[in-house]
């Protein structure tokens, strides 16, 4: 099978997927190293298909709903044991929480997709942080860091800023 073969099947089993492929399935899938799926994934993110890296493996983006569903950078701080609460005060207002970013005054900016969608994903989260020897991204910058926020509506953008400021996890963009 040629590479662009291979890109196609691959292109198409994320399409077909309801949840995140790992390189290790996609490789045993198509008979090949984890390796070379890193690399044809490289080459298809290239050639603009959006592909998302999640900790759970590779997904495509937003689909052309989300896509069009308004989003929203919240920069916040809190402490670790606080990731849980902060993760269900979206969820719970119909938001998803697509990405976390910090701004390191050396590297710049440094970004990771999360594509936490509900309970069930936060909660993976915190359990995977919970045995993980790693820090959060936060932990570079005195626990400072942004997430990306869609919702079906710029109302429920509203209120989910409503509820992270009154639960405290808004920070002032000039702190």
């Amino acid at each position: 099978m040629t590479g662009e073969v291979r890109r196609m099947k691959i292109r198409q089993m994320l399409l077909d997927a309801h949840q995140p492929l790992s390189g290790t399935a996609l490789a045993g899938a198509l008979h090949v190293s984890r390796q070379v799926i890193v690399q044809d994934i490289a080459l298809m993110r290239a050639e603009h298909l959006p592909i998302l890296s999640t900790n759970k493996g590779y997904l495509l983006g937003p689909d052309a709903v989300r896509a069009s569903q308004p989003k929203r950078v919240f920069f916040v701080r809190h402490m670790t044991e606080r990731v849980l609460e902060e993760f269900m005060t979206v969820i719970d207002l119909g938001g998803r929480i697509l990405d976390v970013s910090v701004e390191h005054e050396l590297y710049g900016s440094i970004r990771a997709d999360l594509v936490i969608e509900n309970a069930q994903d936060a909660n993976d989260f915190v359990a995977r942080l919970e045995g993980c020897r790693d820090n959060l991204l936060k932990a570079l910058t005195d626990d400072c860091h942004y997430h990306t926020v869609t919702a079906p509506s710029e109302k429920l953008l509203d209120l989910i800023e409503s509820e992270l400021k009154t639960r405290g996890f808004l920070e002032p963009e000039n702190a």
